[in-house]
C-alpha cells in the first residue's frame, strides 16, 4: 500500500482483510505509520522526498501483488511490472484503463498548472467503501495463505 496519503478507513479495511485472508501486507510511507501488530501486516518507513515512497514499491513489487494507490503512475508502473493496482475509491486499475486515466490526470495537471480552476475529487463516500472492500475481497480471497 501507498499509506502515506491512504485514508484511514481504507487502511482499517485493509487491516481486517489482511487477518482474515492472512495475507501479508505492506504498507510504505515516509512517516511512522501506526499498524496492528501481526504476522501480516508490517509497515516500511522510506526517506522524504519526491516519489521515494513510489520507488520502493516498484522495487519490490511481484508479479500478481495488489498495490494500492490514489497515484495513477505509480499504478501504471506496477500494472507494467505484472502487478495489481486499486485506488482507495475502489476503481481498480487495468492494462486496458490505466493509460487513459494518466491522460486524464496529464490534462488535468496541465489545466490546473495554466491557471484554470478545476474542481478536486469528490468526498469520500460510503460506497467509495464499499466498492474498495469488494474488489479487495475478491482480491484476497483468490490468494493463497501466508504460512505464519
Amino acid at each position: 500500500m501507498d499509506a502515506d496519503a491512504c485514508p484511514q478507513v481504507i487502511k482499517e479495511i485493509l487491516f481486517r482483510a489482511a487477518e482474515r485472508a492472512q495475507v501479508l501486507t505492506t504498507l510504505v510511507a515516509n512517516t511512522s505509520l501506526r499498524v496492528p501488530s501481526s504476522p501480516f501486516i508490517r509497515s516500511v518507513r522510506v526517506e522524504q522526498g519526491f516519489d521515494v515512497a513510489d520507488h520502493r514499491i516498484v522495487q519490490q513489487v511481484q508479479v500478481d501483488d495488489l498495490v494500492i494507490t490514489a497515484d495513477i503512475p505509480l499504478a501504471a508502473l506496477v500494472i507494467a511490472r505484472g502487478a495489481q493496482a486499486l485506488d482507495p475509491r475502489g476503481e481498480l486499475y487495468t492494462e486496458d484503463n490505466v493509460q487513459e486515466r494518466l491522460a486524464v490526470r496529464n490534462l488535468m495537471q496541465g489545466l490546473r498548472a495554466g491557471g484554470d480552476l478545476i474542481a478536486g475529487p469528490a468526498a469520500f463516500s460510503q460506497s467509495d467503501r464499499q466498492r474498495f472492500a469488494n474488489h479487495l475481497d475478491h482480491f484476497v480471497t483468490r490468494r493463497p495463505r501466508v504460512e505464519g
